[in-house]
């Protein structure tokens, strides 16, 4: 477990920061850049839990779990064999968000349209953090362009975004009070 007894460090005072290796890199170094996105996704999702109870709280606790998980696994080089093996994604993870899309999925009526974020505040908050997982999947699979990354780690941030498009559709009491986009409404 972590313990943090202090919070400043001034290590990063010159714009550099530590990966979980010891490594110095710039802060904007693609690897942090990607694991900072996820953080975000995290931030974005404690705002939704705000506004989740039951069954759809719970998946977000474990869901905010598995992203610290992420941002670890992102924040350490990969490396085939390492002496001391780091945190990563499994593929236990991705399974269970897929397990849960389905499951959700099962309870709701096929879309015949785009949904625009809305409907419910918590439906809201799930698309806002729906946008953000896209953009931490981008940074993600730019820093894998680069270096290597475990592949799991990519198919849970893929997945994850799909998860809180239906567990925004849950939230709007099943999808019936989605926002479609009506195309071309306003011309």
């Amino acid at each position: 477990m972590v313990k943090l007894t202090r919070i400043y460090t001034r290590g990063g005072d010159k714009g550099e920061t530590s990966l979980g290796d010891g490594t110095r890199v710039p802060k904007h170094a693609l690897r942090v850049a990607a694991y900072g996105e996820v953080d975000e996704a995290n931030a974005v999702l404690g705002l939704a839990r705000l506004h989740a109870a039951g069954e759809i709280d719970v998946m977000l606790s474990r869901i905010q779990n598995d992203l610290f998980d992420l941002g670890a696994d992102l924040c350490t080089p990969f490396e085939d064999k390492p002496k001391y093996p780091p945190l990563r994604i499994v593929e236990a993870q991705v399974e269970r968000l897929e397990r849960e899309i389905d499951a959700m999925n099962a309870g709701l009526a096929p879309l015949n349209s785009f949904i625009l974020p809305g409907g419910t505040a918590l439906a809201a908050h799930l698309h806002l953090g729906r946008t953000v997982a896209r953009r931490a999947e981008r940074a993600i699979t730019l820093l894998a362009a680069h270096e290597s990354v475990n592949d799991a780690a990519i198919r849970y941030i893929n997945r994850l975004s799909d998860h809180l498009f239906v567990l925004g559709r849950k939230a709007n009491e099943d999808g019936a009070r989605d926002v479609l986009w009506i195309p071309g409404a306003n011309r």
